[in-house]
């Protein structure tokens, strides 16, 4: 072999491995930059599956906040139209009872509330107040209750009657005025009502 060849096949054995070589080394760089952009996507996938979650978690606070804002707006606007509806009930109610003292059975009833005082205070003293309104009424009442003190209030308490047993500290309030308040503030919207009745619940 020539000193050429021998030169030759030295030059061609070293390009060899030079590409041997440098085609290994291109490998692991691939391969180590691949690995590199999985561990990346991997991040990233992780951050934006974070990101995603809080996101989410946000939104769905701020869904919830103006939920329950919503809600608070509602109770309050319903329980606002109640009482005007309440408020209506009970103006009717007293239009009614003002028609009701018209009436005889207003004056029955008188009698009644009355006798039930007399009968209550027993031996002692009772004294039995009018409304202002009954004082037409006054005679005739005294008359059928001659035992008891009728008198005529110096404030309105909208019909029916006080009785007061002073030897024993005791009112018995029959007046409209305070019924209508012990109904009023007793007075409530049944739900199912409210929603159409239970039929249509």
């Amino acid at each position: 072999m020539t000193t050429e060849e021998k030169l030759q096949h030295f030059l061609d054995t070293c390009m060899e491995d030079a590409r041997t070589r440098s085609s290994r080394m291109l490998d692991e760089y691939m391969s180590a930059q691949e690995q590199i952009f999985e561990e990346h996507k991997a991040d990233v996938k992780r951050t934006a599956k974070m990101q995603l979650q809080q996101e989410s978690e946000k939104i769905e606070r701020q869904i919830n906040k103006q939920l329950a804002i919503a809600q608070l707006d509602l109770k309050r606007m319903l329980g606002q139209t109640q009482e005007d509806l309440k408020d209506k009930l009970f103006v009717e109610l007293r239009d009614m009872l003002a028609n009701f003292l018209e009436t005889p059975e207003y004056q029955q009833l008188l009698e009644r509330q009355i006798a039930h005082a007399v009968e209550f205070a027993g031996d002692d003293p009772v004294i039995i107040y009018l409304d202002p309104a009954d004082q037409d009424k006054l005679q005739r009442l005294a008359l059928h209750h001659g035992k008891a003190n009728i008198t005529v209030s110096e404030y309105s308490f909208a019909g029916g009657c006080r009785a007061v047993i002073p030897n024993r500290h005791i009112l018995i309030d029959n007046s409209f005025q305070t019924k209508l308040a012990e109904a009023k503030e007793k007075f409530h919207f049944d739900a199912n009502t409210m929603k159409g009745g239970p039929d249509n619940g």
